[in-house]
């Protein structure tokens, strides 16, 4: 598929068809989930791939030497589960109008509502995240899918997809930031009096409940670890009546393909792992992920998600920790809103036409409440975090 300066876009239906050396010189160090080792454990585990779904479709860009200069993850979708950026509205006006709106082409990271960069650009190599943009929406045209859909990328990532002409979608999540807390009740110290007795209360709860708590690195988990863990991973999906999209095979191959980056906060009764929050560790965030426990235990999921993950980050010097998608209630431990953003090129003029509406009158009604979420803050005004108002929440553009 050439693009014109020497450049040619391919499409690949297997991670594998791409040496990670040349992956990773472009998606770079700082976020875990974009690197050739993580999406490589979700198609070797058999999560994604036949009857999953999610059919791989990574767009790598080359120049005429044959050297990856920008990549892409991607996945040709049966259906629009497990993307947490919801579109079946937009799927049910296009098909209720007789036309066909799967499959569609997502760019994103499999079953993980994680911000980070979804043009993966080689350093040095000429490529701007514009180019690649029109590249990409280009080759949606090509291949005669629906849409193309570019979910949790940064916003520097956004801007260009604007300027390319793609519609622009913004969410919410509620991350916390480190302002360099010497240790955990330095934390505590920065929040208003009542949200700290809180916390306090919670944690003590959690500590009294005959539960040992302890961190293990993915290097360090053997294959029994995993298993439970998997357990733990479906009485989640069980009690939300959702979908298990990870097998069994992924957590051990994660363990073994990331390493010290996969951080697993666990409790465990007698011995024995009964509960476990997982966590990857990024050049700047600890990005928590999936959670599940086979015990009832008061506070249990506040203490491993959240109140573990700030221990960590302070104590290794991590800039912020993003504790997944949703959540209000995560604003009183210290997670304040942030904006995330998708970008989305739909061929069919009449629904863009109604989907750009849709989503104006959506930024609107988000914008109003961030609004009503700044007063929620549980930081103190002169302790609150940098990067956010006098009130705590997040500045957004």
């Amino acid at each position: 598929m050439p693009d014109g300066d020497g450049l040619t876009l391919t499409l690949h239906g297997a991670i594998a068809e791409i040496a990670p050396a040349e992956w990773d010189a472009c998606a770079g160090e700082g976020n875990p989930f974009v690197s050739h080792a993580f999406l490589s454990a979700v198609e070797d585990s058999g999560s994604t791939g036949p009857g999953s779904g999610w059919a791989p479709r990574h767009a790598v860009l080359r120049d005429a030497s044959g050297r990856v200069v920008a990549c892409a993850p991607g996945y040709l979708k049966a259906h629009s589960w497990g993307e947490y950026v919801f579109d079946q509205g937009w799927a049910r006006a296009l098909e209720g109008a007789g036309g066909r709106y799967y499959p569609k082409w997502q760019i994103c990271v499999p079953f993980s509502p994680v911000p980070g960069p979804r043009l993966l650009l080689r350093p040095g190599a000429g490529v701007s995240p514009t180019a690649f943009a029109a590249v990409l929406a280009e080759a949606t045209e090509r291949i005669g899918v629906s849409s193309c859909h570019v979910t949790f990328c940064t916003e520097a990532e956004w801007r260009a997809f604007g300027e390319a002409g793609w519609l622009q979608r913004e969410g919410m999540q509620f991350h916390w930031r480190n302002a360099c807390y010497a240790d955990f009740e330095a934390f505590l110290a920065a929040l208003s009096s009542r949200k700290r007795k809180q916390i306090r209360r919670e944690r003590r709860g959690a500590a009294t409940s005959g539960l040992a708590f302890r961190t293990v690195l993915g290097s360090e988990a053997p294959p029994a670890l995993w298993a439970a863990f998997h357990r733990f991973y479906l009485a989640t999906v069980d009690k939300r009546w959702g979908a298990a999209y990870l097998t069994p095979r992924f957590w051990p191959l994660l363990g073994q393909r990331l390493g010290d980056r996969v951080v697993l906060m666990l409790a465990e009764r007698d011995g024995e792992p009964v509960a476990g929050a997982l966590n990857l560790r990024g050049a700047d965030a600890l990005y928590g992920r999936n959670w599940g426990a086979v015990v009832e235990a008061p506070f249990l999921h506040f203490e491993l998600c959240y109140y573990r993950a700030i221990e960590y980050a302070i104590a290794h010097g991590i800039p912020r920790v993003e504790a997944g998608a949703q959540g209000e209630h995560k604003i009183a431990r210290g997670y304040l809103p942030v904006p995330t953003f998708s970008a989305h090129w739909l061929r069919h003029a009449g629904l863009r036409r109604a989907v750009a509406e849709f989503l104006r009158r959506e930024r609107e009604a988000l914008a109003a409440e961030r609004d009503a979420l700044a007063g929620l803050s549980p930081f103190r005004a002169e302790d609150a975090p940098s990067g956010t108002t006098s009130r705590g929440a997040a500045k957004v553009g």
